[in-house]
């Protein structure tokens, strides 16, 4: 019987192939089985695919395609052959982010297509373990430029899909016109079919809840020649579409859109699947960025203090600053930020003193730069000397000679293929003179920082400041942070500036101390700025300063122990072989957690949470284990250490 079995399986194996060719139809699964996406053509040759998660479905069909100004690749496409699914595998190291060494293992699949008129397009898919990634190639050679002019790329829910998403905000507005810059609040766990429109569109990552799983929607690979994409405002009966940017989102008499001579490639659009924990455990965002232009040993995360958080203005002038470098070797932290106006206020001399001293205690600087030109109406200093290429090689020379160890450069103006190569050009010089950057009023990294090791952090996030300048802020400020480490933080590091303990001047703070002191692990950032102050420092127990002089800024690895977005979030990360758990509650109500915390191993630890009022704090030993209860009041967090030395057996 066996004899007859080989060659009926090959015949029905024939079958299907034959079937899927005469019907354009071709399935392609993730290594483990559980993620499939069915790639199809239409009647009319319109491209689509779906996702579906142990068979139940995340996407249904939805659309791919893409429209240059001289092509249109959207509609009456012809297949013309299709790869045979190839196993990828990559391993990478991170300066910085949720996991130091990273592997990405996935099966690949590449479609090539043609119009009537014979151009060409191919889609190369890939499915791994936590998710389905795509991207188009526009092959050929050209000597003359090719200009996007849209994507017909969407993702269609089913309506049962809940969604999670934060507005972009309209450019050109807010202060001195200094938006978008991905720094609004997120509505949450709204049916599909019953978001509003958003004028300017949905910032990546976007989160959606389905029957087949969580899926977090995002891009990477960006090269500079294609524009940063979002969600369209307007969803269809819950298909959403890629968005573009507004017209103001460029560098002045910059292009808009993606544009390249052929060979050209989009960014990878990415759908991280799965359950929660697979969501922000993903390493998606980095997995399919350009790998580093050059390892930079000299690369050092850290954690930094910053006078303006709480100071403002003010605070930046000579003796301040000698003040929060003496802070910041005190707690043992390896940077110090000085913010705007300091050309002004202290000049490039006296800047230059600072750095030298700060030197001796084994502190560097981080200087303050506006990266506008005309594109906004902001004042602050210095300003416009960044703008070309010669003048940044000027400055960052100077800044090398100064020894200062690098850049916040703040106020872009969005996301227009121009502005994305400004980034990049930044980056790039400030790597030639070994310095690290920081992109404030921005656009989402976008795994950047696997390609340029010295790009540490950037903002994009309604922060820290903004709960500083109005109550409405602080009073969703426990349910916003709940978001970010299943949405903006999930990929890229993110700015924050988390931390404070004082009272915030004419604020009302609704977070305990416990929520504020678990946000340096829950928060990942290359350089982590805390907002507190020296004198604020002062007043809070040894105990707390201790644990902050000794908090790492790089992981081994990371897991997401319990968690709901907008809700509450706890996750254990690793540095060597010491763990480290934070959690915060963003409900009103006490909620308990039980913790399966066996994967350390027995341990003793030593747990620092909320006393009896949210400006205590208290400190106990505990013992790790399989089930660990907790109670977290309400806006409120905690942490534990546990340390590399095993709890000794009886």
């Amino acid at each position: 019987m066996k004899k007859y079995l080989i060659p009926v399986l090959m015949l029905t194996y024939l079958l299907v192939i034959s079937a899927c060719e005469h019907n354009t139809r071709y399935s392609l699964q993730s290594p483990d089985g559980s993620l499939k996406v069915i790639f199809s053509l239409t009647e009319t040759g319109e491209v689509r695919y779906a996702v579906s998660r142990n068979q139940v479905t995340v996407l249904n069909n939805s659309k791919l395609g893409i429209v240059l100004d001289d092509r249109d690749l959207s509609e009456k496409l012809e297949l013309l052959s299709a790869t045979k699914p190839t196993l990828v595998h990559s391993e990478y190291e991170l300066r910085q982010g949720k996991r130091r060494h990273n592997t990405y293992t996935a099966m690949e699949q590449v479609f090539h297509l043609q119009n009537l008129v014979g151009q060409k397009l191919d889609i190369a898919f890939r499915v791994s373990n936590d998710g389905v990634a795509f991207q188009y190639h526009l092959p050929g050679e050209s000597v003359d430029i090719k200009t996007v002019r849209a994507e017909t790329t969407s993702f269609a829910f089913t309506d049962r899909a809940r969604a999670w998403l934060q507005p972009v905000a309209v450019a050109q507005t807010g202060w001195m016109n200094t938006n978008p810059s991905y720094e609004e609040h997120y509505i949450m766990d709204v049916p599909v079919t019953e978001v509003n429109v958003s004028e300017a569109g949905w910032v990546f990552p976007s989160l959606f809840k389905t029957d087949g799983g969580w899926a977090l929607i995002t891009e990477a690979g960006m090269d500079g020649r294609y524009h940063a994409s979002r969600l369209q405002g307007e969803s269809r009966a819950g298909e959403f579409r890629i968005g573009y940017p507004m017209d103001a989102e460029r560098y002045t008499d910059g292009a808009l859109m993606g544009q390249s001579q052929l060979p050209f490639k989009s960014p990878w659009r990415i759908i991280a699947i799965g359950e929660l924990a697979t969501i922000a455990e993903s390493s998606l965002g980095t997995d399919l960025a350009a790998p580093a232009i050059a390892p930079m040993d000299w690369v050092k995360p850290g954690t930094a203090s910053w006078s303006w958080a709480l100071l403002k203005d003010e605070s930046v002038n000579y003796d301040t600053q000698l003040q929060f470098i003496d802070y910041a070797a005190a707690m043992g932290w390896r940077y110090v930020l000085v913010d705007v106006n300091w050309d002004q206020n202290i000049g490039y001399e006296k800047m230059a003193e600072l750095a030298g001293y700060a030197a001796e205690k084994n502190v560097g600087l981080l200087l303050w730069y506006n990266s506008s030109g005309p594109w906004n109406k902001t004042e602050y200093t210095p300003k416009s000397q960044l703008l070309t290429r010669e003048q940044r090689r000027t400055e960052f020379a100077r800044l090398q000679q100064m020894g200062i160890a690098g850049i916040k450069v703040d106020f872009f103006a969005g996301d227009g293929v121009s502005m994305v190569d400004y980034y990049r050009q930044i980056l790039t010089d400030a790597a030639e003179f070994e310095l690290l950057v920081n992109f404030h009023g921005a656009t989402l990294p976008r795994g950047l920082h696997r390609t340029f090791p010295n790009f540490m952090t950037a903002e994009a996030v309604h922060g820290f400041e903004m709960i500083t300048f109005m109550q409405n802020s602080a009073d969703r400020a426990a349910a916003h942070m709940a978001m970010l480490p299943f949405t903006r933080n999930a990929f890229d590091p993110m700015d924050f500036t988390p931390t404070v303990f004082s009272e915030i001047p004419n604020i009302e703070r609704r977070t305990s101390n416990g929520f504020e002191l678990a946000l340096p692990v829950l928060f990942l950032s290359g350089i982590q700025h805390v907002a507190e102050t020296d004198t604020g420092m002062m007043e809070v127990a040894p105990f707390v300063r201790e644990y902050l002089r000794d908090i790492p800024a790089v992981w081994e690895e990371s897991r997401l122990l319990d968690g709901f977005p907008g809700k509450f979030a706890v996750i254990a990360r690793r540095s060597g072989a010491s763990w480290y758990v934070s959690g915060i509650n963003a409900q009103t109500e006490e909620k308990t957690v039980q913790l399966d915390l066996s994967f350390m191993g027995p341990r003793l630890g030593s747990l620092i949470t909320d006393g009896d009022d949210t400006r205590t704090l208290v400190r106990r030993d505990i013992e790790s284990g399989i089930e660990v209860n907790l109670g977290i009041k309400g806006n409120g967090g905690f942490t534990m250490v546990f340390p590399a030395d095993p709890l000794a057996k009886n």
